[in-house]
């Protein structure tokens, strides 16, 4: 049962990974495609309080669309219900990992945020030791490994 658990907790954290890694990525791309560089400038130099506010918006975005899919889900459009919420789980964390990256230091000066991110923090690296030795992580490791080197040499 503990290695199912484990594998289990492995897949998830590798998902979670590639997600955080891809959307980054994604990120820094859209970034310059939208010329916000002076703006990502300013944001990353501003005070606490504007920090804040900032890293709310994209909570304030994300939540209709969920309210959308969950009341896809309710009508019975299951596929749309999901697919919706996919999207808005994909378009938060981008948006979230973004500016919470520019605003790090402005946002852990509030003590409820540091506790929260130093808990969250603490658990994954908790896990990350717990799977890390598991097969699945590390095939995961691997296959991704070799899908970024097809991936480079696609696009060079």
């Amino acid at each position: 049962m503990k290695k199912i658990l484990l594998s289990l907790l492995a897949i998830v954290l590798i998902i979670e990974e590639w997600l955080w890694d891809s959307l980054t990525a994604f990120g820094h791309t859209l970034v310059k495609w939208l010329h916000l560089e002076a703006f990502e400038q300013w944001l990353s130099r501003t005070s606490p309080l504007v920090a804040l506010v900032a890293f709310s918006i994209p909570i304030l975005i994300v939540t209709p669309i969920n309210i959308l899919a969950f009341a896809l889900l309710a009508k019975g459009l299951i596929l749309q219900g999901v697919l919706l919420e996919a999207l808005a789980k994909l378009l938060g964390t981008l948006l979230v990992t973004r500016v919470f990256a520019l605003t790090k230091p402005q946002l852990l000066t509030f003590s409820l945020l540091r506790f929260l991110y130093t808990t969250i923090t603490t658990w994954l690296k908790w896990a990350h030791q717990k799977i890390i030795d598991t097969t699945v992580y590390r095939l995961a490791k691997q296959f991704k490994a070799d899908a970024k080197v097809k991936f480079a040499a696609w696009f060079s």
